[in-house]
């Protein structure tokens, strides 16, 4: 009896066996799948937010073309960017809630690429960084209850770098306020650093609107209000900041030096708070990393090659004028000779210059009116010499 039974019990094990096995590659495949849906909402959201900017950009330059005296949101154009700008929001703000905050962040290359298609080469680079990004990016998925994100809200490695970014901004903010180092470095990582706090509220209040949804509901917990109150605050003032540098610098050197900076910045922090590197392979690690810095650099070869307007100046440079003397660089100032009569373009006398660069003077004449009516240009120019 022992040696019959012995074969069935050892047949009974290997079903339960080979079931526990099974359910593992289920779960992988059902988490790259949530990250497939937060990566095409992303690309997605950024492409529409690309192409809204562009429209509400080219409602304005008609406006200013032409002769319309109505004002910009009056325009069915403008309008419709606004639309799209809310519908491409909507989507990367709903992308935080299927995938991890470290995939969805570097994806923003995709609206720079839609901005600056300047250069194939950065275009090509950024693609290839996009696609390794989703291919090796975090698998981690957690459900955004009010316990768990309060459980890594006082977690001691996010209060940790929470502690470090404040410092480093509170010093930041003394040298850009109180030394005024408007330098692009300091003015976007300070918009980083806000930045990184964005992010992570917007995953946390994304993800448990989403489990809300789903029938488990979590805003009834005071977290999800604090971290709303913290996004809106810190969106603010990252708004702020970004207002300030675009003031200050071209859009190129601001598209290219935030992306990789907010980028950087917003994946420490994702990893802190969320983990979102835990059980990931060195491989995997790296291949991301790969993926981010030729990210970073088709972005910034793509911003780079963008060609800079040159403003409009409505006068003659002396130096562009053959044989002008360049008075500039002996310091002397240049201003029109009003000791004498009306004169346009005055120079300072100088016996050294030659007479031919001896600018004409205007004088007035009074003319007689003519006959019936007609009157006669009050001016008249006259031939003269020096001697004169």
């Amino acid at each position: 009896m022992e040696g019959g039974n012995s074969p069935h019990v050892q047949l009974q094990q290997i079903p339960v066996a080979t079931a526990a096995v099974s359910v593992q590659p289920h779960a992988d495949s059902f988490s790259y799948k949530e990250n497939l849906i937060g990566a095409l909402l992303a690309i997605f959201g950024h492409l529409v937010i690309s192409i809204a900017l562009n429209l509400q950009k080219y409602s304005h330059i008609r406006l200013a073309g032409s002769k319309d005296p109505r004002a910009y949101f009056k325009t069915k154009t403008w309008w419709c960017g606004l639309f799209l700008l809310v519908l491409g929001e909507l989507g990367v703000f709903s992308s935080y809630a299927f995938a991890p905050l470290s995939l969805i962040v570097p994806l923003s290359a995709v609206s720079v690429i839609g901005r600056y298609v300047l250069s194939f080469v950065g275009c090509g680079l950024a693609i290839v960084g996009t696609y390794l990004l989703i291919t090796f990016g975090p698998n981690s998925h957690e459900k955004m209850t009010g316990e768990n994100i309060t459980r890594h809200l006082v977690s001691w490695p996010f209060l940790l770098y929470v502690l470090v970014e404040i410092i480093i901004f509170c010093l930041l903010l003394y040298f850009y306020k109180e030394k005024n180092a408007n330098y692009i470095v300091i003015i976007l990582l300070l918009v980083a650093l806000l930045g990184s706090m964005t992010v992570v509220t917007v995953k946390a209040v994304a993800g448990m609107i989403v489990v809300s949804i789903r029938g488990n509901l979590q805003l009834n917990y005071p977290i999800f209000y604090i971290m709303l109150v913290c996004m809106i605050a810190t969106a603010v003032f990252q708004a702020t900041f970004l207002a300030q540098a675009s003031q200050l610098y071209d859009s190129s050197q601001i598209a290219s030096i935030g992306y990789i900076l907010s980028t950087t910045v917003a994946i420490t922090a994702g990893a802190t708070f969320y983990l979102d590197f835990t059980g990931e392979d060195v491989l995997h690690i790296c291949m991301f990393a790969l993926g981010c810095l030729i990210a970073f650099l088709g972005v910034f070869l793509i911003t780079r090659n963008r060609k800079k307007s040159v403003p409009f100046e409505p006068y003659i440079s002396m130096d562009a004028m053959p044989g002008m003397q360049n008075m500039h660089d002996k310091g002397i100032a240049v201003q029109p000779d009003l000791k004498a009569s009306f004169s346009y373009g005055a120079l300072e006398n100088n016996d050294n210059t030659p007479e031919i660069y001896t600018p004409a003077t205007l004088p007035i004449v009074q003319e007689q009116h003519g006959s019936r009516g007609v009157s006669a240009p009050p001016y008249r120019v006259l031939e003269h010499s020096k001697k004169e």
